[in-house]
């Protein structure tokens, strides 16, 4: 019985592994056995990373309107707090956004926010 040789199929299948790998350091972008094993985790980073981002966002927005905040006497909690109760529903990402490029719309939701403050009813 004749030796089969990899045919058309397999040198397709590690082409698109070795093309994916490239610009690996080393024997990763090299070496199938090794590239394959270096696409996949880089494929397992990747979709964790695509939710790590969304907290990073979150955090970094909230940090900005905290800053700003504490710059206008509000803490952030009452700020948000303030807000929700005057039916202001802007997101974390456009507060942020206000606060650094339009400081006197940000001022006014500051005072909107203290108008409703929790706790002064």
């Amino acid at each position: 019985m004749p030796r089969v040789r990899p045919g058309h199929a397999t040198r397709r299948r590690r082409r698109k592994i070795l093309r994916a790998a490239k610009g690996y350091r080393g024997t990763r972008s090299k070496l199938f056995r090794v590239a394959k094993q270096a696409v996949i985790k880089s494929g397992q980073y990747a979709y964790r990373d695509r939710r790590v981002k969304k907290r990073e966002f979150r955090a970094l927005w909230i940090t900005r309107v905290s800053a700003a905040c504490g710059s206008r006497g509000i803490t952030y909690s009452h700020f948000m707090g303030g807000l929700k109760l005057a039916n202001v529903f802007l997101n974390r990402k456009m507060l942020s956004e206000v606060a650094i490029a339009d400081a006197p719309a940000f001022d006014k939701l500051v005072e909107l926010a203290r108008t409703n403050e929790p706790g002064t009813e």
